[in-house]
């Protein structure tokens, strides 16, 4: 059996993870969408809000196991016996990064793979930060997430603004 891992910090989840996903699930016998728990950057949503957002995401497809970790990468794939890290890629900006990645994780475990998968079309624009400025701001994302995400959107930034001092900002570090 081939497991693979769909690592990322999913703040929140958007069609184009999903996409990714649905795919990567279609090559191996088993995905596990992997939520990192401590990243490096402000989140809006805890560790245990977007593992039920991304569970909710992927309740129908067998194939798709979701986790929580807050390790490195490998480690964990090591932990849960996969063999592959899937990576999604939206523009050639993310190469490089990836590129990296994938290097240091084939240093630290040189028997996982990493495999990366160009992003449809239609979702090459999509970003978490992206979804979050714009619902921050107000803006329409349903055509960015599932109706249930941008439900927890609303109701996050209506909650952040009750106090009257948030102020929305981006990170380029997405």
């Amino acid at each position: 059996m081939v497991r693979a891992v769909f690592p990322g910090t999913f703040d929140p989840i958007h069609f184009g993870h999903i996409d990714i996903a649905h795919r990567a699930a279609r090559l191996f016998d088993e995905l596990v969408v992997a939520v990192y728990d401590k990243p490096l950057k402000n989140l809006l949503f805890s560790p245990k809000e977007r593992l039920e957002l991304v569970a909710q995401a992927f309740e129908k497809d067998p194939k798709i196991r979701i986790m929580g970790y807050s390790s490195l990468t490998v480690d964990f794939c090591r932990q849960i016996d996969a063999q592959v890290i899937v990576r999604g890629l939206r523009v050639f900006s993310d190469f490089e990064h990836e590129f990296r990645m994938a290097l240091a994780n084939h240093r630290l475990a040189p028997n996982v793979e990493v495999m990366a998968l160009i992003t449809s079309e239609e979702h090459t624009f999509l970003s978490s930060t992206t979804v979050r400025e714009i619902a921050s701001l107000g803006g329409d994302v349903s055509t960015m997430v599932p109706a249930f995400v941008e439900k927890a959107l609303k109701a996050r930034y209506a909650e952040l603004n009750d106090g009257g001092n948030f102020v929305a900002f981006t990170s380029l570090t997405d």
